[in-house]
């Protein structure tokens, strides 16, 4: 061979070595998910968040091309379902499906944990559910400002109303401190381990207050005189309930507007293009008619379509907002 031809040869074969590299590194990464995804739901099985992740696994999993799983993880308000998130790899296969008493309240309230809510990032919304205060059925009141005089009353009497919530600094407990507040009038705060317990007490008149999400096991107590509904926390009447009227009705709790929500989180340090792509995945199953019903059914309507950021600005107003709240009633961790 001579040494021309040589040269040739050894210049061809290094061009395709260097073009080989460079595909090699132009290349996308493998494609997410590689594997199972696993959906983490902070409560025991057979609550409301297990019915919503239940919904969607299976038709999120259809969108992946890859099963998606539904693992609960309950206990310390939520607080340990989000930290396996954050000790796991930010690589989208472990995500969490949480609400503002797992990523808002509950860190403002348990010195024990370290995270804070911007250690996550919000991929999508599921669903929002509306709030309503409800009151043992012998409660002498029948609406909201009637129950802002008797629980002044009742304070000056030394005799305090009660209000019940899922737990120290859960959503409910800063929300029935903030109504205490805003009426001005002093309660006494009963922290239960569930919602079960709470609703069962209501029911048998232990407890007076409990601002709760409501569907239609709630509405059947409501018409059967179990429990009373004094007003919906929504602007306006609810077409399910529309005999209740909203809090903007009443002089003392106008403008005491909240409700609940459930939304899909990964770690803040995902790479984009997997976020990219669940929020995709996430929002086609959304969009599916019958996930929508069984959402529907299940007493969280679907969320309408969100963009990335438009989902982190509604978290960032959560945040503010449950944060305002704390900040107003003196909550201290504990």
């Amino acid at each position: 061979m001579t040494r021309i031809r040589f040269q040739n040869i050894a210049r061809r074969l290094l061009r395709g070595a260097v073009a080989g590299l460079l595909c090699v590194g132009l290349a996308p990464a493998h494609a997410y998910p590689d594997r199972p995804v696993t959906l983490l739901v902070p409560f025991p099985a057979g609550g409301l968040s297990d019915v919503v992740a239940r919904n969607l696994n299976a038709p999120l999993g259809r969108q992946f091309g890859q099963p998606v799983i539904v693992e609960n993880l309950g206990g310390a308000g939520g607080a340990i379902a989000a930290q396996k998130v954050l000790h796991a790899p930010a690589d989208g296969h472990l995500l969490l499906q949480a609400g503002p008493g797992e990523l808002i309240t509950t860190p403002l309230a348990n010195a024990a944990i370290k995270y804070k809510s911007e250690d996550f990032r919000l991929v999508h919304m599921v669903g929002a559910v509306d709030l309503a205060i409800l009151v043992r059925k012998d409660l002498p009141v029948k609406d909201v400002d009637e129950l802002a005089a008797h629980a002044a009353q009742a304070a000056r009497a030394g005799k305090p109303l009660t209000y019940a919530s899922v737990g120290i600094g859960s959503l409910y407990h800063l929300l029935g401190a903030h109504l205490s507040q805003t009426i001005g009038a002093p309660m006494t705060h009963v922290p239960y381990k569930g919602g079960a317990p709470v609703i069962q007490d209501l029911v048998g008149g232990i407890v007076d207050i409990f601002i709760s999400p409501f569907g239609k096991p709630d509405i059947e107590r409501m018409r059967t005189g179990q429990v009373r509904m004094l007003a919906v926390l929504s602007p306006t009447r609810l077409d399910a309930v529309r005999s209740v009227p909203s809090v903007n009705e009443s002089r003392a709790l106008r403008g005491f507007n909240y409700t609940t929500w459930a939304g899909v989180f990964v770690k803040k340090d995902t790479a984009e293009p997997v976020v990219q792509a669940l929020h995709k995945a996430l929002a086609q199953t959304l969009a599916d008619p019958a996930v929508r019903a069984s959402l529907d059914a299940a007493n969280l309507p679907a969320s309408r379509p969100a963009s990335l950021a438009e989902s982190q600005k509604a978290y960032q107003q959560s945040i503010d907002q449950y944060r305002g709240i704390a900040r107003a009633i003196g909550l201290q961790p504990q």
